[in-house]
């Protein structure tokens, strides 16, 4: 039997999957249900894109919603006590400057689930995040990017 993947994430986003998965499944999946039977109703499926496009939509929330499931029931929720508040660790908020002369980055970071990097959420297996676990505040860092290594220090951990 295969090992099933543990998905770390905080209260706030297990909360925020169980949202989007109940809109799928109440919302989502019957608007394209209902696509699928207008489109149905223009005849000839074989030369139907609207059909196709809704077939095709269909599968992605489908699919969408079985990854979900998954994530949330494999969900290792983080808890504030659980983590050392001194360190950088999953679901703490840390801010690091770029050296020599970089501008502030505050970025929380939290397992691949939630990660969102417009919202400041990084995954914890994002190089950023790899190279900056169980760091302190003033700890110089060097981090490995796609884009090449950069340094780092630690300002504040939240």
């Amino acid at each position: 039997m295969a090992i099933e993947k543990v998905f770390p994430m905080t209260q706030a986003g297990k909360d925020k999957l169980e949202q989007e998965l109940e809109h799928l499944k109440s919302v989502k999946r019957k608007e394209v249900v209902e696509r699928i039977k207008i489109a149905r109703s223009f005849g000839d499926l074989s030369e139907n894109s609207e059909y196709d496009s809704a077939k095709e939509e269909q599968a992605f929330v489908e699919g969408r919603i079985t990854t979900i499931e998954n994530m949330i029931r494999n969900a290792k929720i983080i808890k504030e006590d659980e983590v050392a508040s001194d360190s950088v660790a999953l679901g703490r908020s840390v801010t690091f400057v770029e050296l020599p002369d970089g501008e502030e980055e505050t970025y929380t970071i939290v397992g691949s689930a939630e990660a969102d990097p417009f919202e400041g959420k990084i995954s914890n297996d994002s190089p950023i995040a790899k190279s900056l676990i169980g760091k302190k505040v003033g700890d110089q860092v060097s981090v490995q990017t796609p884009g090449g290594d950069m340094s780092v220090r630690i300002v504040s951990i939240k």
